[in-house]
């Protein structure tokens, strides 16, 4: 059966559609949802029904891996007229064959309760791998069998631009178009996208933070005309098909943790999300709806605007973005949080509507009463400082010889002063080998792997946007002259 965020929907079968958050879009397929950006109402797109799981597929579930789950889920999502389910199967192993752990993820079970899950197992150490590495494989599947070409605009805190690059990476079908806000990623992580050197990736340095390089973004996403002229979409968690596969992290916490299927109700599964755009808190609240007995936390670092919203339903920006050890977390809009006010409305686009053009102009809202308690029900919350961030990394070498990234760190901090009953996992979305400087602050010694080691001596290539130029102007220019010299496009 299939279940909307306000009930039941339609009778199974029924072919599963996407509509944008504020109802303005109209509905389209999953390919349609794959190739936007923003819904061209400005709004995201979101299933409009929820697949709805009983007891009998969760204990089936239970026994799977994590590539099993994923296909399994994505299976739900996508149509077997638009991918068949044995192409579907083969394009995920496919995702999943450059990682280097065997099962794709793993948990650690440290001391303290400590669990720790590792979705850091891709090319660049980063959980991004996951999503972004099948999300690539859909995309060539579909531009293959179109002949179609693509431009992909993507703007990155730190791992979403290194990751987006390798999934796509010499595909002649596809240029990618990476903004990285200069100063504010490690050197790792910089170097992880500006050593890639192919025809088809371009990424721009912008002296600006995380925040500021989504504006341009947002602004060639609004400019309609040049968005379908050159076949402009986005690959950041914006994308439906990031939150589609990161539902599977939250179903194998689970399943690895929950003591036992067999009693009734179910047990439930404390899954600790450190959270920056929050895409991957918004794929648990989904969990959450298909039927999976989680109880949610979102921990953030010192940029705490969801924090604050979960405790007061104060949605507002602070005066600035804040530097953190927890870098790629320094978000001041968490976009995705209309996904989750979405859900938690009963699909109420109009009210989306209205509060999302509210807070675009002022960068304030006061949740209305009613939603702030349906998200306060839904999920927890915490906020750590660097110091807290250090004490955690501190703590679990000392205990377990065991080094956490500072956004793991985040977790793991809220599971150290929030001790529980409740079986818990944490998810370690990125390896400590990119966070040196964060290791050393907190008298740690890194552990370099050979491939992160190697970055420095690479040849690098990127093209640096400073203060006060148009850095949309900018885009469009270097999109439009790839496009021609691509013969792409014709010059008008």
């Amino acid at each position: 059966m299939l279940q909307g965020p306000g009930g039941d929907c339609s009778a199974s079968p029924a072919p599963m559609e996407y509509i944008s958050t504020r109802g303005g879009a109209g509905t389209v397929d999953f390919e349609g949802a794959l190739f936007s950006g923003y819904a061209p109402d400005g709004g995201l797109f979101m299933p409009r029904c929820i697949p709805s799981l009983d007891r009998d597929t969760l204990r089936r579930w239970s026994r799977l891996s994590y590539r099993e789950l994923v296909k399994e889920l994505c299976s739900l999502f996508i149509t077997a007229d638009l991918i068949p389910r044995s192409t579907l199967n083969d394009l995920i192993d496919r995702a999943f064959s450059r990682f280097r752990h065997k099962d794709v993820v793993h948990l650690s079970r440290l001391k303290d309760g400590l669990n720790v899950l590792e979705l850091w197992h891709g090319v660049t150490y980063a959980f991004k791998d996951l999503s972004l590495s099948c999300t690539g494989q859909f995309l060539q599947y579909f531009l293959e069998k179109k002949q179609k070409h693509v431009s992909i605009l993507v703007g990155t805190s730190g791992d979403t631009g290194s990751s987006a690059i390798e999934s796509v990476r010499g595909q002649r079908n596809t240029d990618i178009f990476v903004l990285l806000p200069k100063g504010f990623c490690t050197q790792i992580q910089e170097l992880q996208m500006t050593t890639v050197i192919e025809d088809n990736v371009h990424v721009f340095a912008a002296h600006g933070n995380s925040d500021e390089i989504d504006e341009p973004i947002k602004d060639l996403f609004a400019d309609v005309g040049f968005a379908r002229k050159y076949n402009l979409m986005s690959l950041n968690s914006i994308n439906w098909s990031r939150i589609m596969v990161q539902i599977a992290h939250h179903f194998y916490a689970y399943f690895q943790c929950a003591p036992s299927l067999d009693t009734n109700p179910l047990p439930v599964v404390e899954i600790v999300v450190p959270t920056g755009g929050g895409g991957n808190i918004t794929a648990g609240c989904i969990a959450q709806k298909m039927g999976l007995p989680i109880r949610l936390v979102a921990v953030v670092n010192s940029n705490d605007i969801i924090h604050r919203t979960v405790q007061r339903g104060d949605f507002s920006l602070s005066e600035g973005t804040k530097a953190t050890l927890a870098s790629a977390m320094d978000i001041q809009e968490p976009y995705n949080m209309e996904r989750i006010l979405w859900l938690l409305s009963g699909s109420d686009s109009r009210l989306m509507k209205m509060l999302m053009e509210r807070f675009s102009i002022s960068k304030s809202l006061q949740l209305p009463k009613d939603l702030h308690m349906k998200l306060s029900q839904t999920l927890r919350s915490c906020s750590a400082s660097d110091v807290d961030i250090t004490r955690a990394m501190q703590r679990c070498w000392e205990e377990n010889h065991y080094l956490l990234c500072p956004h793991s760190a985040v977790a793991a901090h809220y599971h150290y002063s929030q001790p529980g009953s409740m079986p818990r996992c944490c998810l370690a979305p990125a390896s400590a080998a990119k966070f040196q400087d964060a290791l050393v602050q907190a008298g740690l010694v890194p552990q370099l792997p050979p491939e992160i080691t190697a970055l420095t001596a690479m040849e690098t290539r990127s093209t640096l946007l400073e203060r006060g130029q148009d850095w949309a102007q900018a885009l469009r220019e270097q999109i439009k002259a790839t496009a021609q010299q691509r013969g792409i496009i014709t010059q008008t």
